[in-house]
């Protein structure tokens, strides 16, 4: 169970705010919108309260812009992979060989990202996978193939992201093991 009060506590001191948390219509709608699903401490938070402001996903937002807009967001962790496939000459190495044309190599990605977990945004950067779809998923930094484990579940992630508790002293062995993303984590 969630301590929600101490989470509306730390978005207070950090100048975030909240509103009111999401209905059963509205988890159905928009797990429909976006085809996902949220893992169980995610849903639980947001029924109690949505954080919102700058860097926070809109999820009451479903008009055509919203909904747009909240797709680019959840594709932002695809686009940096094929970023770095294009600028950086990452490949991941459970792909196979790489080809020597980006074009080709961005194309096997695409291919193979479509069977990892998919990430669903917390805060700016910071994303929670949905599978496995069960409470206790850690929370990732994810900008480009730049994975870092942010908390090895929600509630210590906000307490690291807002000053709490110092991010080494998180518990990296009993971490939960998600398949791909892990991979690329490179702690601080």
């Amino acid at each position: 169970m969630l301590n929600i009060s101490e989470m509306k506590r730390l978005l207070k001191l950090n100048r975030l705010s909240f509103d009111r948390g999401l209905t059963d219509e509205e988890f159905e709608q928009i797990e429909q919108t976006y085809s996902l699903r949220f893992p169980p401490d995610l849903r639980e938070m947001l029924s109690h309260m949505v954080p919102i402001g700058t860097g926070c996903p809109k999820w009451r937002d479903l008009s055509k812009h919203g909904t747009a807009s909240m797709q680019q967001y959840l594709n932002e962790p695809l686009q940096g992979i094929l970023f770095d496939i294009q600028h950086n000459q990452f490949w991941y190495p459970d792909w196979g060989e790489r080809p020597e044309d980006n074009k080709a190599a961005q194309e096997i990605a695409i291919q193979h990202y479509a069977n990892v977990p998919k990430l669903i945004p917390i805060y700016m950067h910071r994303y929670m996978p949905m599978e496995p779809c069960e409470a206790g998923n850690p929370v990732l930094s994810v900008h480009q193939t730049d994975v870092i484990a942010y908390g090895t579940h929600l509630e210590e992630y906000f307490q690291i992201e807002f000053n709490k508790k110092p991010y080494q002293s998180m518990d990296f062995a009993s971490m939960k093991p998600i398949e791909f993303w892990l991979d690329l984590d490179q702690p601080v």
